[in-house]
């Protein structure tokens, strides 16, 4: 895709929508990261049904250590791999203590250093709390960038690096929710609602799902 055609994508997208925000529900940077770490092949709506209960009982690293393994897997039981995310909940509670004064850090190593945090979780958390300028590719921005031909890629890494090359700087900050946002609500895995598209005219995928007139 041109560079001309991607920024009018984004332009599309802005004047929807100016300030796209995550569906994950919180009240700080800890229920954040929480909430994304959670979100792992489970969906939102999920997440925050689980976590309505997690934060009210543990707002807190602290209060989530004091929950234990039990606690949080209670809480969170409805999520899938939920008791492999409580051990890494609480492991990540523990770091942010000793290593971090009880705060989410703002820097990369020192997120993806910790347990059960990976790169898409750390671009999240950096976007979203810290207002960085990164791609965190999933499921819907890797489809979306590869059938637009935004972000042609076969696998996530490729995708973020050709994201970043062609997406104008004046929309990177927000590019991340238009695109998870385009991924689940329009441009869908199975049924994909061309035919409503805002873009459909600049999407490079040839099975585009269009109504012949």
């Amino acid at each position: 895709m041109l560079e001309s055609t991607c920024r009018a994508v984004f332009t599309r997208f802005a004047a929807i929508n100016p300030y796209p925000k995550t569906e994950l529900l919180y009240t700080s940077n800890f229920e954040l990261l929480i909430a994304v770490m959670l979100s792992a092949q489970a969906t939102d709506k999920s997440v925050n049904l689980a976590t309505r209960e997690l934060f009210r009982l543990a707002p807190t690293p602290e209060a989530m250590l004091t929950l234990g393994v039990g606690g949080v897997e209670s809480s969170i039981q409805r999520i899938g791999l939920y008791k492999t995310k409580a051990r890494h909940v609480l492991a990540t509670c523990e770091q942010l203590i000793t290593l971090h004064h009880s705060t989410v850090p703002g820097d990369r190593d020192a997120l993806e250093a910790l347990p059960g945090v990976g790169r898409k979780t750390a671009n999240v958390v950096l976007n979203t709390a810290f207002g960085l300028p990164v791609m965190a590719v999933d499921t819907h921005i890797f489809r979306v960038a590869n059938r637009t031909g935004m972000g042609p890629g076969k696998n996530v890494k490729q995708v973020e690096q050709a994201l970043m090359k062609i997406i104008p700087n004046e929309y990177l900050q927000h590019a991340h929710h238009w695109l998870i946002l385009h991924g689940r609500y329009t441009c869908t895995a199975r049924k994909p609602q061309c035919e409503a598209c805002l873009i459909a005219d600049l999407c490079q995928w040839l099975d585009k799902v269009i109504p012949v007139k």
